[in-house]
This record gives C-alpha cells, structure tokens and sequence, in this order.
C-alpha cells in the first residue's frame, strides 16, 4: 500500500506465489498481482509487455500470516504437520523430506541452510527414527533431535532446523539467485535493486551480489585495476531496524536491507 502511495502514474508489478495473498491485494489499476514465484520475474515482465523496470523490492522474509497459521508448519511453537511450502501446489513438504531424502542430503540441508554443527548426527537419528515411526508433526521432529539442542540455546536451535528445512522446501536460495541474475538484466541504469534479508545465507549471497556482480563476491578487474561491477553500492553497509521499531516488531530484529543501483 505505501508504495501505491508514493507511486503517481506508474505501475506496480507484485509477485507473491502463496495463494493466501490474494486476499490482501488492493484495487487499483496500477497495480498487478502475480501470484508466482519471483524466480519468473523477466518472463512475467514481458508477458506484460514490460521489457525494463526502474527499480525492483524484494522481501525475502516468510509472512506474519505463514507462521501464525497453525496448519502451514513453519514453526516449532506449534504441534503442527511439517508442511512449510509457501506454495501448496508444489508436492513435497517438510514431512516428505524428512522421509524420503538420504542421510547425506539431509545434512547438507542441516549444515548450509541451518549452519548446525551437528549437520550429520542430526541427520543420522532422523534416519534412524523415521524407521520406527514416521516423523510427520513439528513435535515428532523436536522429539527426535531434542537430544541435541544446546543448553539454554533450544529456541534459537529448533530455529535454525526449522529454517533449514523450510529453504530446502522451497528452493529458496536456488530461486533467490535465480531472481537476481534476472534483476540485473531487466533494471535500467540507474535502477534501484532493494532487497530485505533474515538469514546470513541470504544476506551473504545479496551482499556479494552488488558488490561483484556473482554470487562468490569475486572481484574482477580492468586494465587499469578499477574494480569492475555492475552496481553502485546506495548502502555500503545493510541497514538495520532500531530499537523503536523492534520494540514495535520484535520480528524485525533479523532484518537487513541492501540497496544498489545499476550503472
């Protein structure tokens, strides 16, 4: 809605692919709402006849709405089933994961997507388990690993797992590159690439992406040594909420946002 208002006479392009989200959708013929994923942004853009857009927002976190729906199981508050997609169309879940994916795999997800440090014995009790009884609910999930959860430490634990395993659900850090090699080639110069992270998986990948232009954070070079980039960096370092607005939305305490602008 604040973008709308601040709009005047051009045009709001949204992408939200949970099909909760049409619900909250405002009318006004500025605006068209893409329920997809924004891993489709440059075909969508032409299916709209739009070739080149002036500037791109990209808010990278789960909504309100996902975590506070007991059934879509994003969170560990609740003995729910181990759901986590953000698109229900797509097949596999949580709980099919859990079932399905080889003990290896699943650390990899615990290990890169969680940053858990005991990736693979997680990973092998989960195996073990899953023999005996399918694990289906938030609560089968904890009580599995709740051998391994840190002293004082089990909320930010059990974070962590659930994170893992909702990123590998929807592919999220596959899509999010997908988004931004897109961003690139459909930004004017001059055009403004905005985005707001939670996690440092994500956060790592944008920062290196407007610093370099890849998502290693290898810097290239000319003939003359200058540093060779695609982006202007508008913030040298993420911006953070306050104190006043984590008082207001304790939520917000993870969030980082980024701005570039294409040269």
């Amino acid at each position: 809605m604040e973008i709308l208002k601040r709009l005047g006479s051009g045009r709001l392009i949204a992408f939200d692919q949970d099909e909760d989200a049409r619900a909250n959708v405002p009318s006004d013929s500025r605006l068209t709402f893409l329920d997809q994923n924004f891993r489709f942004l440059r075909n969508n853009l032409l299916f709209n006849g739009i070739k080149s857009v002036d500037g791109i927002i990209a808010d990278l976190g789960v909504s309100f709405h996902q975590f506070d729906e007991t059934d879509r199981g994003f969170t560990f508050r609740h003995n729910a089933p181990l759901d986590m997609r953000m698109n229900r169309n797509s097949a596999k879940t949580a709980a099919v994961l859990l079932a399905s994916l080889e003990e290896q795999e699943l650390a990899d997800i615990f290990y890169f997507y969680g940053e858990l440090t005991m990736a693979r014995k997680i990973a092998r009790e989960v195996v073990r388990h899953r023999k005996e009884k399918p694990i289906s609910t938030a609560g089968d999930l904890i009580a599995v690993v709740s051998g391994f959860t840190p002293v004082k430490q089990e909320n930010k634990f059990y974070a962590k797992l659930f994170q893992s395993l909702r990123i590998a659900v929807n592919h999220e850090i596959d899509y999010l590159k997908e988004m931004l090699a897109q961003a690139l080639e459909v930004l004017f110069p001059g055009g403004r690439l905005v985005v707001i992270t939670y996690h440092s998986l994500e956060d790592r990948l944008v920062k290196n992406f407007m610093k370099t232009g890849n998502f290693e954070g290898k810097e290239t070079k000319d003939f003359y040594g200058n540093p060779e980039t695609p982006f202007r960096l508008v913030t040298k370092k993420s911006i953070t909420p306050g104190s006043d607005e984590i008082s207001a939305n304790s939520r917000s305490r993870s969030a980082r946002l980024r701005i570039a602008e294409k040269v």
